[in-house]
């Protein structure tokens, strides 16, 4: 008899052509990722050649019952880590049955601001540090602490090796190789200050496709997790306290920063940031509050600060830009909850369209 294992892993290539498409979707909160499978006749690279689809929106918190159908169109394609094969995830966004984006749909004002001619011209490249928590599943305590206790004070944990320092590594890992094989541009890993907390970088990666690769790698970690019977966070102070919070800094440039003379450009850019520091703090991500206090490598939240080689500052210019005059910055406000479509494409519009 064939195992469960045996019956998840079966190639389906052996015997047909169809193929199984997840269709993935942000739902009603702006943080809850919600999936749903489907067959396709054969394999599709183009998302242009997928089917819409529909998913009942009143299950979701993002339509009325009496009028549910909320229509998804798939807009990015990735290989299916977990099926493999020919399967794929399909990154969608959602739209009313009248072809109107759904007030939870950013990636839809995303897009046209990404797609403008002089943002376009400009080719934003992103970075995006994504950090996150891993909790034991029924105490929604961090891996690796005693329950109810704490563990030692932060120190020995930030990168650290060893099985009373790094907790999940095997999760960790897991989705490194996984964002990998789907074709997200996953740069990198790293434990982080807080022990159970990790993070990983997407990047770089241009306009709009930075925002669905982070929502992708954010989705199989997800996955993941739910295999390990782990709970993934990504609230932004998980523990009160003197731990570290968690956050999206996000990496940024665009043709003219990475030019000769591009530190000028940079320089202008960062003075428009910090003429709307307020709208962007704004739009960066719930209970930002309570990590950008100015301690722990945060700026205090109604203060904008930027310096080279900084990391108590808002905007922090690395050492080889400054010296090279060209390069890139990091804006450290975002929250590890932030929606990448939002934060990118507004700094994006900020930094190039908005005339102060």
């Amino acid at each position: 008899m064939a195992s469960l294992t045996d019956l998840v892993n079966l190639n389906l290539s052996d015997t047909t052509e169809k193929i199984i498409a997840e269709y993935i979707w942000i739902g009603g909160s702006g943080m809850d990722l919600r999936s749903k499978a489907r067959t396709l006749s054969g394999p599709v690279t183009d998302p242009i050649k997928l089917p819409k689809w529909n998913y009942d929106g009143s299950s979701t918190g993002q339509a009325p019952g009496e009028d549910s159908e909320v229509i998804l169109y798939p807009q990015a394609i990735f290989k299916d880590p977990f099926r493999k094969g020919n399967n794929i995830l399909v990154m969608c966004d959602c739209y009313t049955p009248a072809g109107e984006p759904i007030p939870t749909n950013k990636r839809h004002n995303a897009a046209k601001i990404f797609s403008s001619p002089e943002v376009a011209s400009e080719e934003p490249w992103y970075g995006i540090e994504q950090e996150y928590t891993l909790l034991q599943k029924d105490i929604n305590w961090p891996l690796g602490w005693p329950v109810g206790g704490f563990p030692g004070p932060q120190g020995p944990y930030y990168c650290g090796i060893g099985a009373d320092k790094s907790f999940g590594r095997d999760i960790v890992d897991s989705h490194y190789k996984a964002c990998l094989y789907a074709g997200i541009n996953i740069s990198g890993i790293n434990g982080e200050v807080m022990p159970g907390q990790w993070e990983f970088q997407v990047g770089p990666s241009v306009g709009i496709s930075a925002g669905d690769q982070v929502w992708v790698a954010r989705y199989i970690l997800e996955r993941i997790t739910e295999i390990a019977g782990v709970v993934v966070s990504f609230d932004p102070k998980p523990i009160p306290g003197d731990w570290n919070g968690a956050g999206a800094h996000t990496n940024y440039s665009t043709k003219s920063m990475r030019n000769d003379g591009g530190y000028e450009i940079i320089k202008s850019a960062i003075e428009k940031l910090k003429l709307r520091h307020k709208e962007h703090i704004s739009a960066y991500g719930e209970g930002n509050e309570r990590r950008l206090t100015g301690r722990h490598e945060t700026a205090d939240i109604n203060t904008f600060s930027w310096g080279v080689a900084n990391r108590g500052a808002s905007v922090r210019v690395g050492r080889e830009t400054e010296q090279n005059g060209k390069g890139y910055f990091e804006d450290r406000r975002p929250a590890s909850n932030m929606d990448p479509y939002v934060v990118t494409s507004m700094i994006a519009e900020t930094t190039i369209i908005w005339k102060p």
